[in-house]
C-alpha cells in the first residue's frame, strides 16, 4: 500500500493478501519436508510476549531453533510486543539468516560498547521535530543501549522476503494510550494499533496508512505534509517503551539527562558543532530552563507532592564540577552536527516531555476522516502510541480476527511473572467481544502458574488451538525458576549482559522448542487435516 490516501478497508489489506498467498507455497513445501501431508496450508502463528532483553533474547533463540528444526518455514504469521519485537525485526534485517544473527547476538554481547555520540546525535536530531517525545529519547538513548545496536532501515526494506513468500509475514503490535481509559473499562478493540512491512494502523477499524507515510500529517484522509519514514530504532524504542514500571522508566530516563553533561570531550566534538567553550555557553540557558519548568509546574511530582526539579539540579552540578578541559574541546568536523542550540532544545524537550510524561506522540492519521464515525478516533490531531505489553503482554488481539484465519498458534510467553497473565488477559477480551478462545478455568490456571511446564495445549470448540511455552518451567529449570526470573529481570541493564548471561538463555528458548517439537508437528498435522 504506497497509497498517499488513508485506505479504510474491512479485512485484510491488499498487499498482505498477495503477501500471505505467495507465502502459502513456502508452507505446503515446508509441511511436506516435515512429513505432513496437507491440500491446504494451515495458517500457523508464532507470538513472541514483552519482557525487555530477555524477551529478545530468548525470541532470537526460539526463532533460531524453528528455523534448525524446519518449523519456521511452516510458519505464516509472527507477531510480536515489545522485547520480543526487537528480535524478530532482526530476523528481516538478517535477510532470514539466523547464524548471522546469532553470530551478531554474541559480537554485540562479548563486549560492553555503545556508542553514545552516535545515539545522542540521533537523539538531537529527533528533537527538532514537532512531534519529539520520550519514545524519541528512549529510542536512541535507552533501547539502544539495552540492545547495543541503532538500525537505521526501515520496516518498508522487509517487504521484498515478505512479498515474495520466503519469509512469515510480520506483525508488530502497539496500543493508542490516549484509549486506556476504554482498555481499563471494556478492554476496547480500537485500542490496538499494528505496524507490517505494509501498512501501520487500526485493525479493529480496518483503518490504516502506507508504513512509508507514518508519523505524515493527514486531513480529511488526504496527506497534507509529508515526513521520512521513521526508522527501526524508533519503532523499536515505540513497541518496547514499558520495560518497567513508569517510576523505574522515569528514573532511568533522568539518570540518563544527569550524565549527559559529564559527557567526555571525544563525545561531544563527535555531536555537537562548534563545541569549542561549550561549558561557558550552557550553563545560563540551563539554569533558565530549570527556573521556567519551576514556573510551569508540570505534571510530574515527587512522593511529597512537588515539582520535582532534582535530576536538573544534578546536571547543573555536575556540570560546574566538569573541568574546562573536558568541556571545551576544539571542535573537528562541524558537518552534519547539531548545534549548542540543538542541544538545549533537545535538553528543554526532554524536560517538558518528561514532565508531561508524554509519549508515542505522532500525526493523526485518522484527523477529520469522515469515514470514521468514532469522533474519538478522527477528532485528535495525534495518537500517543506506547508498547501494547501495558494492555495485554503478547499479541494475541491481532492474530485472533477471523480475516487473518488462523488455525494455530504458538504463544511463547517470557514474562517474568505467572506466564498465564497473559492467557487470563486474553480470555477476558475474548469473551467480552465474542472471539473464539479457548477457555481455562482459573483454578487450573493457578495451578500450573505454581509450577509450569514448557508445554499447554489448549482447544476450544472453535477457534484456533493455542500452544502455550512458558520461558522458565520446570521442565527445563526444575524447582529455580525463581533464580532464573531473577538472573533475567526485565529492567536488567544491559551492561550486566555478558556472553556467560546470554548463553543459558539462548540455550534454554532452543531446549523448550526442541524438547516440544513433536508436540508442535502433532498440532500441525491436526490443522492440516
Amino acid at each position: 500500500m504506497g497509497s498517499s490516501e488513508v485506505s479504510i478497508i474491512p479485512g485484510l489489506q491488499k498487499e498482505e493478501k498477495v503477501a500471505v498467498e505467495r507465502r502459502r507455497l513456502h508452507v505446503l513445501k515446508a509441511l511436506k519436508k516435515l512429513h505432513i501431508e496437507a491440500d491446504e496450508a494451515p495458517v500457523v502463528a508464532v507470538l513472541g510476549s514483552g519482557g525487555g532483553l530477555r524477551a529478545h533474547i530468548a525470541c532470537l533463540g526460539v526463532l533460531s531453533e524453528m528455523k534448525e528444526q524446519g518449523l519456521l518455514d511452516a510458519v505464516t504469521y509472527l507477531a510480536g510486543v515489545s522485547g520480543s519485537t526487537w528480535a524478530i525485526s532482526s530476523l528481516y534485517t538478517n535477510d532470514g539468516d539466523m547464524e548471522a544473527l546469532e553470530a551478531d547476538l554474541r559480537h554485540r554481547f562479548s563486549r560492553q560498547e555503545w556508542d553514545l555520540a552516535k545515539s545522542l546525535q540521533k537523539t538531537i536530531q529527533a528533537a527538532r521535530s514537532e512531534n519529539y517525545s520520550l519514545t524519541d529519547f528512549w529510542a536512541y538513548m535507552v533501547i539502544s543501549k539495552q540492545t547495543r545496536e541503532l538500525p537505521e532501515s526501515h520496516l518498508s526494506n522487509m517487504k521484498k522476503p515478505v512479498e515474495e513468500g520466503t519469509l512469515p509475514y510480520p506483525i508488530f503490535a502497539a496500543i493508542d494510550n490516549d484509549l486506556q481509559p476504554s482498555w481499563q473499562e471494556a478492554k476496547a478493540q480500537e485500542t490496538w494499533f499494528e505496524f507490517t512491512p505494509h501498512h501501520a494502523g487500526f485493525p479493529a477499524l480496518g483503518a490504516y496508512v502506507s508504513i512509508t507515510h507514518f508519523g505524515s500529517k493527514f486531513k480529511k484522509g488526504r496527506l497534507v505534509r509529508t515526513h521520512p519514514e521513521r526508522d527501526l530504532s524508533f519503532l523499536r524504542g515505540l513497541w518496547g517503551s514499558a520495560l518497567g514500571n513508569a517510576e523505574v522508566n522515569r528514573n532511568y530516563i533522568f539518570d540518563q539527562l544527569r550524565n549527559l553533561l559529564t559527557l567526555r570531550g571525544d563525545v561531544w566534538r563527535r555531536t555537537v558543532a562548534n563545541a569549542k567553550y561549550i561549558g561557558r555557553r550552557i550553563f545560563a540557558p540551563l539554569l533558565r530552563l530549570q527556573q521556567s519548568l519551576q514556573r510551569e509546574r508540570p505534571v510530574l511530582e515527587d512522593e511529597g507532592g512537588e515539582p520535582n526539579y532534582n535530576w536538573l539540579t544534578e546536571m547543573l552540578e555536575n556540570w560546574t564540577r566538569t573541568s574546562l578541559e573536558k568541556q571545551e574541546q576544539p571542535d573537528e568536523d562541524p558537518e552534519s552536527k547539531g548545534s549548542v542550540s540543538d542541544f538545549l532544545d533537545f535538553v528543554r524537550k526532554t524536560s517538558i516531555c518528561a514532565s508531561k510524561w508524554e509519549w508515542g506522540t505522532t500525526h493523526n492519521f485518522l484527523y477529520k476522516h469522515g469515514g470514521i464515525r468514532d469522533k474519538t478516533m478522527s477528532s485528535r490531531r495525534h495518537l500517543h502510541l506506547v508498547d501494547a505489553g501495558l494492555a495485554i503482554n503478547t499479541p494475541f488481539p491481532l492474530v485472533l480476527p477471523p480475516t487473518r484465519e488462523v488455525h494455530l498458534i504458538l504463544s511463547f510467553d517470557f514474562s517474568a511473572g505467572d506466564p498465564f497473565e497473559t492467557i487470563r488477559a486474553t480470555t477476558d477480551y475474548c469473551r467480552r467481544h465474542k472471539i473464539p478462545f479457548p477457555h481455562v478455568e482459573e483454578a487450573k490456571l493457578d495451578l500450573w502458574s505454581k509450577a509450569p511446564a514448557s508445554c499447554y495445549i489448549l482447544k476450544g470448540e472453535t477457534g484456533p488451538v493455542v500452544m502455550h511455552f512458558p520461558l522458565f518451567n520446570t521442565d527445563a529449570c526444575g524447582d529455580d525458576i525463581e533464580a532464573w526470573s531473577d538472573t533475567y529481570d526485565t529492567f536488567k541493564l544491559a551492561d550486566t549482559y555478558t556472553l556467560d548471561v546470554v548463553r543459558p538463555l539462548l540455550a534454554l528458548a532452543k531446549m523448550n522448542v526442541r524438547e516440544n517439537k513433536k508436540k508442535i508437528l502433532r498440532e500441525m498435522r491436526n490443522a492440516a487435516m
